[in-house]
């Protein structure tokens, strides 16, 4: 029989870890939050907007970036379009799965959290130290890929698991 202790070792590292990370999502919210708020838009506003500044994206894909439900993007998606801060637009890959952009008034918003933005962000490089910040980032990223693996091996893949 195995020895239990490295097993039980290991369950430890990933119930912290997870702690930790749910810690950081809540604290990640809460100064999203207030970062959105002056700009007029939520902190699962901004997630979305974020998702596709760089190009537009389909609800499904803004999901598997954001590591969250379709549904829940469907859901803010609809309402930045209602409010004007995105639009749908006709996907050339895909008939009925309409790709999502932001509107000139979504990227001004996300534009004016920016400064405020900048100031955390020097704030916590100079907290933590830039080879800190870097490395947190790395790891963060080397999880994300591990954890991805993982649900690509589950039965159902990463759709069975996500909430």
């Amino acid at each position: 029989m195995p020895d239990a202790s490295p097993v039980r070792a290991r369950q430890d590292l990933l119930s912290r870890t997870a702690l930790g990370v749910f810690g950081l999502n809540g604290r990640f919210l809460a100064i999203s939050e207030e970062l959105a708020r002056p700009a007029g838009l939520t902190a699962a506003w901004w997630q979305v907007l974020g998702a596709v500044l760089q190009e537009p994206l389909p609800v499904a894909g803004i999901a598997r970036v954001m590591g969250i439900t379709r549904q829940s993007v469907q859901r803010i998606a609809d309402l930045l379009a209602a409010k004007g801060l995105a639009e749908y637009v006709p996907n050339p890959a895909h008939r009925r799965a309409k790709l999502l952009r932001p509107t000139e008034e979504g990227r001004a918003a996300v534009a004016r959290i920016t400064p405020a933005h900048a100031v955390l962000a020097t704030r916590l490089a100079e907290e933590l130290g830039e080879a800190a910040f870097t490395e947190t980032v790395e790891v963060l990223d080397r999880l994300t890929k591990a954890l991805d693996t993982l649900l690509a091996d589950t039965p159902g893949g990463r759709e069975a698991t996500t909430p």
